[in-house]
C-alpha cells in the first residue's frame, strides 16, 4: 500500500509539473539541497520537485497526532528528521517565490490557514458574482443607449427631412432649425458609439469571468488531488502501524508462554490507541494457531521465528509507510500548497482588478460623453462653434418677415385682389396719406451703431487682428488699452458674477461691441447699462482681441518651452522653469501677460462667489493665450497641436498660482 501511495503521489506531482492546468501557477526552478527535509531515507519526490528558492514557512509531520510507541521493537526504528526552516535558508539574493508586486504576507498568511483553499475558492465566486453583474448591466445600459441614440438620430433626420418639404418657416429661422436638427444628430451619434464601447466591456467582462472559472475549477480540481493522495498515504501509514501493532502483540504474547508464565496471570497493559485485551487475545488465537495449545517448546520456538519474521516485515513497511507519508506532508506543505495558493490568489487578483479596471473605465466614457453633450450644447469656444441656445437666439423674427413680405409682395402682389386703394374724387375717395418710410420693404444701409442714433466715424486704430507690439507703439502706451479698458469693467461689475470668463455672450451683442472698440475706442463707455447688464459680452469680447492677435500672447517662438516646463513633475522646478521662459516674453507680451495675470488672480479671489478657480482659468484661457493654428496653416512655427492642451492648461495654472513669484517686485510688494 506504501509503494501503491507514494507512486500515485508521485504521479500526480509529475502531472502537475509537466501540465500544470491552473494559469495562475508558474513553472518552479530546482531548489539547493540545503532546503530537504533530511531523514534516515530521503524522499525520491523532493528530489524531482520543481519550486521557487524561496515558500512560506514549513509545516513539519509533527503537526500530525503524534505516535505512541507500542514496543521496544517499534521504538528502536532509525528515524531521525531534522526540520530546518526553509526561509531562513533562502540566500540573500535569491528570487522570490511571487512577483515583486504579490503580496507575500498574505500567502504566508494563507498559508498558515487550514482554510486557505476554500477560503480563495469562495472569494473567486462572489468576484465572478459581481464581474458578471457589472457585465449584464454594461448589456442592458448599452441597449437602452443604443436605442436612445438610434431614436433621437432617427428623429432628427426624419423631422428635418419632413421640414424641408413642407412649407414651414424660411431665413434665420430655417437655418437654425436644420442646425439644431444636425447638433441632435450628433449626440445621438455619441450615444452610439458609447453603446458599442458598453457592448465591449460587457463582452470583456464575461470572457474575463469565464476564463477565471475555469482556472479556479482546474486549479481545485489539482488540490483535491493533492489531498487524496495524501490522505491515502496517511491511512496506509495507520494500516501498517496497527499491522505492527498486531504483531508485536502477538510477540509478546509467545515470549511470556516461553518464560512460563500464564497468561491468564500476566495483565497484558492495553496501551491507548493500540488494538489489545480480549478481542487482540481472541485473533491472536484465531491467527496464530497453537500459541496457547501446548506448551511444545519446539512449537513455540517456531512460533517465535515466524512471529519475530512478521513483525521486521511490519516495522520495515510501517517504517516505510511513515518515511513516504512525512515525505510527502512536506512536499505537500512546503511546495505545492503554496503554488496552489498563489494560484487561487492571483485569480483574485485578475477578477478583482478586472472588474474594477472596466467600472473605472466605464466612469469615464459615462463622463465623456456627458461632457461631449454638454460641449455640443454649449460649446467652449463660441467663435468656433455655436451652441444650441445661441442657434434659437439667433433668429431674426423681423427680418425674416422683412424678407418673407417682399418675396410675398413680388410674387403676389400683382394677382391679388381687394379694395381699390385709389381712385376719382368724385367717386368717393380721397388723396393718399404721406408715407415716413416709403421704402420699408427696400434694402436699408447699413448702421455702425445699433442702439444709438449717430454714426461711430472710424478713427483708423483699430485694435482687433494687429500685432500686439505694433498697436502699443503706434498708440505710445505701456498696455494695451483695450485690455485695461475691459478688465476693469469686468472687475467692477462682473468679479461677483457666477462663471465669469466661462460663459458667453450673446454673439450678436459681442459682435456689436468689437465694431465699436475697433472703430472708435474712445466713445464706448462700459459703464453704461448696455454693457453692465450682461458683462459677458465684455469678458466675451477680450477673449476674442486676444484669439485675434497674429501671433498669441505667450508666441509660437516660446510654445514648445512652456510646454515643456510644464511637463516636469516636481513642482518647484516646474515653477522655475516656467519663470524663465515668461521672463523670455518680448517686453510688451511680457507687460501685457503681467497685467492680465494680475487680473485673473484678483477674480480667482472670489471663486467662493464667481465659482471660477484658478484650475477654471486656465482651461479658459490655455488655448487663448497659446493660440492655435488654423486649418491649412504652413507656418513653420512651434507645432500647436491638442496634445498639448492639457500641458498649455497646466503651464497657465502654475503661473497663476506663482503670480505673486513670478510678477510682483518685492518693491511693489511693499507699497
Amino acid at each position: 500500500m506504501g509503494d501503491d501511495a507514494y507512486q500515485a503521489w508521485k504521479s500526480t506531482t509529475d502531472h502537475s509539473d509537466s501540465s500544470n492546468p491552473a494559469d495562475g501557477i508558474t513553472a518552479f526552478q530546482s531548489p539547493p539541497s540545503h532546503y530537504l527535509v533530511q531523514e534516515g531515507v530521503t524522499s525520491p519526490t523532493l528530489t524531482q520537485l520543481s519550486l521557487k528558492p524561496s515558500s512560506p514557512p514549513p509545516r513539519s509531520s509533527s503537526d500530525s497526532p503524534a505516535r505512541s510507541p507500542a514496543s521496544k521493537h517499534r521504538d528502536s526504528i532509525p528515524l531521525t528528521v531534522e526540520r530546518r526552516d526553509t526561509l531562513s535558508t533562502i540566500p540573500s539574493d535569491g528570487v522570490s517565490l511571487v512577483e515583486p508586486s504579490f503580496d507575500e504576507n498574505v500567502l504566508r498568511a494563507l498559508c498558515e490557514l487550514d482554510c486557505g483553499v476554500p477560503l480563495l475558492l469562495d472569494r473567486i465566486k462572489q468576484g465572478l458574482v459581481s464581474c458578471r453583474e457589472a457585465s449584464v448591466f454594461f448589456k442592458k445600459r448599452a441597449t437602452l443607449e443604443e436605442e436612445y441614440g438610434k431614436s433621437l438620430q432617427k428623429l432628427a433626420r426624419g423631422t428635418s427631412e419632413v421640414y424641408s418639404m413642407n412649407d414651414g418657416k424660411a431665413g434665420s429661422f430655417v437655418t437654425a432649425w436644420q442646425s439644431s436638427m444636425r447638433l441632435h444628430e450628433l449626440m445621438a451619434e455619441n450615444r452610439i458609439r458609447f453603446a458599442h464601447r458598453l457592448n465591449e466591456m460587457s463582452e470583456e467582462l464575461a470572457s474575463l469571468a469565464k476564463e477565471v472559472d475555469k482556472n479556479r475549477k482546474q486549479t481545485k480540481e489539482l488540490a483535491s488531488r493533492y489531498e487524496r493522495v495524501l490522505q491515502d498515504a496517511e491511512i496506509n501509514m495507520e494500516k501498517s502501524k496497527a499491522r505492527l501493532d498486531f504483531s508485536s502483540e502477538e510477540l509478546e504474547r509467545v515470549l511470556l508462554q516461553k518464560e512460563g508464565e500464564s497468561f491468564s496471570e500476566s495483565a497484558v497493559q492495553v496501551k491507548p490507541g493500540v488494538l489489545g485485551g480480549k478481542r487482540v487475545l481472541g485473533k491472536a488465537v484465531a491467527k496464530g494457531g497453537l500459541l496457547l495449545k501446548g506448551k511444545n517448546p519446539g512449537n513455540i520456538l517456531r512460533q517465535e521465528d515466524d512471529i519475530r519474521l512478521r513483525v521486521s516485515n511490519a516495522s520495515d513497511s510501517y517504517r516505510k509507510a511513515l518515511n513516504d507519508t512525512q515525505a510527502m506532508r512536506q512536499e505537500y506543505f512546503n511546495f505545492q500548497l503554496p503554488r496552489i495558493l498563489r494560484a487561487l490568489k492571483e485569480c483574485v487578483d485578475e477578477i478583482d482588478l478586472g472588474t474594477k479596471y472596466h467600472l473605472t473605465r466605464y466612469a469615464f466614457l459615462f463622463e465623456s460623453i456627458v461632457l461631449s453633450d454638454g460641449s455640443t450644447l454649449v460649446p467652449i469656444a463660441p467663435e468656433e462653434a455655436t451652441g444650441l441656445k445661441a442657434l434659437y437666439e439667433a433668429i431674426d423674427n423681423r427680418a425674416d418677415f422683412k424678407t418673407y413680405m417682399q418675396n410675398y409682395a413680388y410674387a403676389h402682389g400683382g394677382a391679388a385682389k381687394g379694395p381699390r386703394r385709389e381712385g376719382p374724387a368724385e367717386e368717393g375717395f380721397l388723396p393718399p396719406l404721406p408715407t415716413h418710410n416709403a421704402s420699408y420693404g427696400a434694402a436699408q444701409p447699413p448702421q455702425s451703431v445699433a442702439n444709438g442714433n449717430t454714426q461711430i466715424s472710424d478713427r483708423g486704430r483699430p485694435t482687433f487682428g494687429i500685432d500686439l507690439a505694433e498697436q502699443m507703439a503706434r498708440d505710445q502706451v505701456e498696455l494695451p488699452p483695450i485690455l485695461e479698458k475691459c478688465c476693469v469693467a469686468i472687475e467692477k461689475y462682473g468679479i461677483r458674477s457666477q462663471g465669469v470668463y466661462r460663459i458667453s455672450g450673446m454673439a450678436r451683442r459681442v459682435g456689436m461691441l468689437k465694431e465699436r472698440l475697433d472703430k472708435d475706442m474712445s466713445s464706448v463707455d462700459l459703464d453704461s447699462e448696455e454693457w453692465t447688464a450682461d458683462i459677458n459680452n465684455v469678458t466675451s469680447v477680450l477673449k476674442l482681441w486676444f484669439r485675434e492677435l497674429p501671433e498669441p500672447l505667450l508666441t509660437f517662438n516660446l510654445h514648445q518651452g512652456f510646454v515643456d516646463a510644464a511637463k516636469i513633475e516636481n513642482d518647484r522646478l516646474r515653477h522655475i522653469r516656467l519663470h524663465e521662459r515668461v521672463n523670455d516674453l518680448p517686453d510688451p507680451n511680457y507687460a501685457t501677460l503681467k497685467y492680465f495675470m494680475g487680473h485673473l488672480h484678483r477674480i480667482a479671489q472670489y471663486e467662493a462667489e464667481n465659482s471660477m478657480s484658478i484650475q477654471n482659468l486656465a482651461i479658459v484661457f490655455g488655448p487663448t493665450l497659446f493660440g492655435q493654428i488654423s486649418n491649412g496653416s504652413t507656418s513653420g512655427h512651434a507645432n500647436v497641436t491638442m496634445a498639448d492642451a492639457p500641458y498649455q492648461n497646466r503651464a497657465l495654472e502654475t503661473i497663476l498660482e506663482h503670480y505673486a513669484d513670478i510678477f510682483v517686485d518685492e518693491s511693489e510688494a511693499t507699497t
